[in-house]
This record gives structure tokens, sequence and C-alpha cells, in this order.
């Protein structure tokens, strides 16, 4: 059916008769005789499947199908197969603006967030990019690049400006992408994730932990500028609430003064079984400000937080300014590590799946990426027991006879590592003056300030 003709200089061609009786020629260049044969038998089956009319077999439907755009060029001039229409690549910019509109189940901050490593990518790839032709490895210059201070838009106070991006917030932006990519081949857009390989778990930069003690959280509530400041800072530092989130959705009919309690709303936690909200104490340290807050609402007021309720406001750059002010440099992590100050505090005095259900993560979360050790641990760790310090002072009596003394191993008493005092009870005294206090409370006298 088909002819395989060599020419002198080392060229190749199939010869055959077309269907409508015409003489065919696809000329293949210079390749082996063995490569040659192949395809005049592949010409071969798609000339019988054109003069019976029947469908290719499988085999030599899936040659067709990885043809080099050359070769099928070739073998559709000479009609065996139809022509290929030029492949339309979904460029980054498209298909990213695309994924955006598309996700309406998520809530704004997660959309916010996702703009961060959109803004990345198209720095990066440019928006003309075609998503197939990203390879792996340029997802993995694009981690590195994410370390640099070309990625940065913005840089904290706390932040070298040669710095790049924090290992956790470069973690988080791979996750991103990844779950972007994961996207475009569930959608058949791409065959493989390029970025599936890179690291996107968010870890533990314990570095970055920091302690707020009393004695600072009262030069801080002494800085802030009103009572709902006060407040924004005491539910971080005294309650341990996610700010701005829980803040924010805390209503006055969420504080339940008989009973002393408050329910926390949140919005973070929601989409997970029984993490729409959850019961807190009404914590002592707290109690004043919220109660001061209570007499200054303006009638038939519905939130705790009514002044500060705009989602664009910075809240951290104002406790920034506020935290300068007390004479204080401001810590890393603001406000996570305010919550974290005060999951620790209570982990000393009450069982840790107490204080989870409180503060409204998990025990691994809270060992994890909260509890941190401080001074105090240190210091009430070196403190000897009674029973430690007198058994000391019998060892060095005997010391002093001419007999040893012995004891029996029934008789020997298994030292008992002292516990840790609670929160800032025992371990911290604030003195703090009247202002930034008022009005003052029974709780709150104006000699003392003990969180």
């Amino acid at each position: 059916m088909a002819s395989l003709a060599n020419d002198k200089n080392g060229l190749r061609r199939i010869l055959f008769v077309a269907p409508d009786g015409k003489r065919k020629t696809i000329r293949l260049g210079k390749m082996s005789k063995r490569q040659a044969e192949s395809i005049k038998y592949r010409v071969e089956q798609l000339l019988a499947a054109k003069l019976t009319g029947h469908a290719v077999d499988a085999d030599t439907a899936r040659w067709v199908a990885n043809l080099p755009d050359a070769l099928a060029d070739k073998l559709a001039r000479v009609g065996l197969i139809l022509k290929r229409e030029p492949e339309t690549s979904t460029t980054l910019g498209v298909f990213l603006a695309e994924y955006f509109e598309r996700r309406t189940d998520v809530k704004r901050s997660t959309i916010l967030n996702w703009r961060h490593t959109r803004r990345c990518l198209l720095r990066f790839f440019g928006e003309e990019r075609g998503l197939e032709s990203i390879t792996a490895g340029e997802a993995k210059d694009w981690e590195r690049w994410l370390r640099s201070p070309k990625a940065r838009e913005n840089a904290y106070a706390e932040t070298p400006a040669e710095s790049g991006l924090a290992a956790n917030t470069v973690r988080k932006r791979v996750s991103n992408a990844k779950q972007f990519f994961a996207d475009a081949v569930s959608r058949d857009l791409i065959v493989r994730n390029q970025f599936a390989g890179l690291k996107g778990s968010v870890g533990s930069n314990r570095a970055r932990d920091y302690f707020i003690t009393c004695e600072e959280a009262g030069k801080v509530l002494d800085a802030c500028p009103d009572n709902e400041w006060r407040l924004i800072f005491a539910l971080s530092r005294f309650g341990g609430l996610r700010c701005p989130s829980e803040h924010l959705a805390l209503t006055w009919a969420d504080v339940d003064w008989g009973r002393e309690r408050i329910r926390v709303r949140s919005p973070k936690t929601e989409h997970h079984e029984g993490g729409a909200s959850r019961w807190m104490p009404l914590f002592p340290e707290l109690k004043p400000y919220l109660e001061e807050a209570w007499e200054q609402a303006q009638p038939g007021s519905e939130f705790v937080i009514a002044r500060y309720r705009n989602a664009n406001t910075n809240l951290r750059t104002t406790l920034n300014k506020i935290i300068r002010r007390a004479g204080l440099e401001p810590w890393p992590k603001l406000f996570q590590n305010l919550r974290a100050t005060r999951e620790t505090e209570l982990a000393q005095s009450f069982p840790i799946h107490v204080v989870c259900a409180w503060i409204g993560n998990s025990q691994a979360i809270a060992t994890k990426h909260y509890l941190q050790v401080t001074d105090d641990h240190y210091l009430e760790a070196t403190k000897p027991t009674p029973k430690a310090a007198q058994k000391a002072a019998q060892q060095a009596h005997a010391g002093q006879r001419t007999e040893s003394q012995t004891e029996k191993a029934a008789q020997q008493e298994t030292p008992v590592l002292p516990g840790f005092a609670s929160g800032c009870d025992s371990l911290h005294k604030c003195s703090v003056g009247d202002t930034g206090l008022e009005p003052v409370t029974p709780s709150l006298s104006s000699d003392s300030f003990t969180c």
C-alpha cells in the first residue's frame, strides 16, 4: 500500500496512492531505515482506515496523538489525519483571576492572604506565562526568590530591610501555590503540579517567641489612648483572643456577667465541627476593662469593640506606636505572642485540655506554637522543696560524724519536682500608676497591679 524511497543524499520518503487515486509523498528527512519503516507501517494503517471507512486501532490512535507537530502537519497535508488546531495555552494571570472568581466559598481574609501569593507568582513568572511552560525547577527558583528581599512588598519594624520573607510566610505562600496548581491539574490545564515537591507545611519558629510580663503589660495599658484600646490589649493579653477576628465578633450578649463567662465566636475555626464558638472564664485580670467598656458603651450597642470595626484598620501599626510610647520595643508576632503568653500562664495552673478549650486550639498546636518556657520556670525549678532541704541538712550533719550514715532503699524518698505557681498571681507583681486604669475598681487598686 505504501513504499519507502531513499534519495541519494540520505533523505527518506514514503510514497502511496490516496483513496482519490492521486499519488502522495511524505518527506521524512534523514532518519534510520528502522524509524522510516515504523512510520511507513503507521501510514499504511491510516490509509487502510481511510479506504474502509473504519476507525484506526487504539495503538495507532495513541501514536498519532503523540506525534511531533512537524510530522503531524505532513500527514495532515496528505489527508491521512485532521489538521491540528493550535493549542491556546492558559496564562498564569488568566487562570489565577478565574480561580479567585470561582472561590466564593472562602472568607474575605483568606482571599486577602491568597492575593499575596498571586502577587508573588505574577511578579516572578509574569501574567502572560503559560501554565504548562512552568517547570518544577522554576517553581523551586520561585521558592528561593521568596527568601530574598525582592519578594517583600512591605517591611515590618523588627525585620531587617535586607531580609526576605519569614520562613513560615514562604511556606504559606508555597502551600497556596500548590493549592492553585492542584486545581489546574484537576481541570486538565496541566499534566502535573509543578509545586507539589516543595515544602508547604507551616512550622514553628520558636526563635520569635516572646513572653510579655505583667510589668510590660501594665506599661502598655498605661500608654493606651482610650478605654477601647485598653480593652483590645486586655482581651489579647488576659483573654488570649485571636486579634482582630475574635475581638470584632464579640458582642455584649456573649458576656454572661452572672456566671462570669464569655462566649468567644471564632471565625477562623467555625468551619470545624464544634469550632464556631467556645466559652472562657471572665478572668479577674480582664474583668475591670470589660466593666469599664460596658459603662461607657452607648445604649443599644451590640459589639464590644465599636470604633475599630473596619476590616482595613491596621491595629498592628497602632499597637507598635503604643508599645514605643510605653518605653518598650515592639516584640515579634505582636498579637500571637500575647495569646501565647496567656496560654502559657494558664497552663501552669490548669490542666492542658481545659486551657486549650478556653483558648480555642488543640493540645498539639498549643505545644508546637504557643506554650513557652519562661524565666520563671527556671526560677521555680531551682527552688528546693522543704523535704529536699531537710534531707540535705541531715546529710551535711551526718558528714561531721565519724560513722557513716546509710539508708535502706525502702526508706529512701523519691524527690518531688516543684509545681509551677499559677500565672501572674504569684509570679508577677506590676506596679502601675492611676492613669490608664480608670475607674478604679476593687480588683484594681492604685497601689499595685496584679494580673
